[in-house]
């Protein structure tokens, strides 16, 4: 149990202590070659691989080894091109959208997308696929979860992923047009503020580990009892309503808390904060408000509460939000916890705190994730993570994959090697059992006060408790080398096979 140098602040990622130091970082290739990719994602421990989603309607795999390297797998995991809607162009708002495997997978072999399909010219699908006998390739047959139209091609939301709570969470936009206006739009209010047989522009939260209606094929899952309108009378389905187009919400893997990026209209963009906890049925207003101020102002906004956003910028600086992740990740300690989003007009950068309260540390992190030589990212169309908490970066004008990688040499690697010794703790491959961050196997046997060494301090202390066996009050087991439940000639032997390490 080796000592942490003085003044180093242990940060928590994923369970794990590590050291928060200074880092400085860019960004690396990972995956080429791609076409429009739109998210990253990672099936849960899997370590591995990671999916991405080619918005035409495919998701690839890149299989990543132990030092780093990525390989784009050829046959796609999943092919529903055919039954895609859109999704062939950049500027193109349809196509295969979201990906969320389920909590228990592979034991539980689902997965879910959304897409829009060519099955009602466009209209919105969510539904529910499994892995075949090969971990790389999925079954072909789909079971329909939900489905619902889309009045026009643009803003289709897409977000999909499973909440601390187990539910599937599904984002939607408002449906298109200007201002949630004209057909296939509700007047007064729009699509956002209607709440009865209308999921667009909202926040759904549904149970796809029950059936609640078996006689419609198109709603395959249950009302979870504690949304807010499950009892009615508004649609059952809704957690948060007042949304425009929100883009890549996520929740922060150690938190539970929901970030909710939404695509502004003429003005605004704006990041909006529901802490874990929250009871849903908050109202973000859209169309009476567009980001921080009025907008279309009716009879249906009268008497509304709104949440406000949390952080909004102009359109003098962007003009299409990409929503982000909080980092989580084990290589770059000093950025845990900071939330990452983008603009995609720009292509700029940022990472901010938020406790709650307020905004610290926000930064532009533009130039230093730009990728070193002639390399560039061109759209920021989505953030994503894998297994670990890294973050990644998708580019879908130049059809690539970045990864945020620390710069500066300042993770440890104390078994020599090649890989940060807190990833090998995240994944498994390397024990931590007093979890202090430090490999067992750097560790000195026997340094019971962590001052660095194995030394006469340490003696006196497994002597003072030498004979004890638990029960005894005299028992400690960090004493007990061996495991045996008593502090006995075999610990003592132990204790002096390692007596001097340092």
């Amino acid at each position: 149990m080796a000592k942490l140098s003085a003044g180093v602040v242990l940060v928590c990622a994923a369970g794990a202590l590590f050291p928060a130091t200074a880092q400085t970082i860019g960004t690396e290739l990972k995956v080429s070659g791609l076409v429009r990719p739109i998210f990253v994602t990672h099936a849960p421990n899997d370590f591995s691989r990671i999916f991405i989603i080619e918005k035409q309607g495919r998701i690839r795999i890149a299989q990543i080894t132990p030092s780093g390297t990525y390989t784009l797998l050829p046959t796609s995991f999943l092919d529903v091109d055919a039954i895609t809607a859109g999704g062939t162009t950049e500027s193109s708002e349809q196509g295969l959208l979201g990906l969320a495997f389920s909590p228990n997978y592979p034991a539980d072999p689902r997965f879910f997308i959304n897409y829009t399909a060519t099955a009602g010219s466009g209209d919105t699908v969510v539904a529910a696929y499994t892995v075949s006998a090969n971990p790389n390739i999925a079954n072909t047959a789909g079971d329909i979860i939900m489905t619902f139209d889309q009045p026009q091609t643009n803003h289709n939301g897409g977000w999909l992923a499973f909440g601390p709570d187990g539910y599937l969470y599904i984002g939607t936009g408002d449906g298109g047009n200007r201002d949630d206006s004209g057909t296939g739009h509700t007047e007064p209010g729009g699509n956002a503020h209607d709440l009865t047989s209308n999921r667009l522009g909202k926040i759904l939260r549904i149970d796809v580990n029950s059936d609640a209606f078996p006689a419609d094929g198109n709603r395959d899952y249950a009302i979870p009892p504690t949304n807010p309108f499950a009892s009615g009378p508004n649609d059952g389905e809704i957690w948060d309503f007042g949304l425009r187009n929100p883009w890549r919400p996520s929740f922060d893997r150690v938190t539970g808390d929901l970030w909710i990026a939404d695509v502004g209209q003429d003005q605004t963009e704006e990041i909006n904060f529901e802490p874990t906890g929250s009871s849903g049925g908050r109202d973000y207003g859209w169309r009476c408000r567009e980001g921080n101020h009025d907008w279309i102002v009716d009879s249906v906004c009268t008497g509304l509460t709104f949440t406000e956003p949390i952080y909004v910028y102009s359109h003098s600086t962007g003009c299409s939000i990409t929503g982000g992740y909080v980092y989580r990740g084990c290589a770059i300690p000093s950025l845990v916890g900071a939330y990452f989003f983008a603009d995609y007009c720009t292509a700029r950068i940022w990472s901010m705190r938020y406790n709650g309260a307020t905004i610290t540390e926000f930064i532009e992190r533009t130039a230093s994730l730009d990728p070193p030589g002639a390399l560039a990212i061109a759209s920021v169309t989505s953030f994503g993570d894998d297994a670990y908490g890294e973050l990644y970066i998708c580019d879908s004008t130049g059809g690539e994959v970045f990864k945020i990688v620390p710069t500066s040499a300042s993770t440890p690697d104390c078994n020599g090697n090649g890989r940060n010794d807190w990833c090998e703790i995240m994944d498994g491959s390397a024990a931590d059992g007093d979890g202090d961050g430090i490999l067992d196997v750097c560790e000195c046997v026997g340094d019971f006060n962590n001052d660095g060494v194995t030394n006469l301090t340490d003696l006196a202390m497994i002597l003072s408790g030498y004979g004890a066996c638990t029960g005894d009050p005299l028992y400690n087991p960090v004493l007990d080398l061996v495991g045996n439940g008593c502090i006995d000639l075999s610990d003592l032997t132990t204790f002096l096979a390692n007596f001097g390490c340092n």
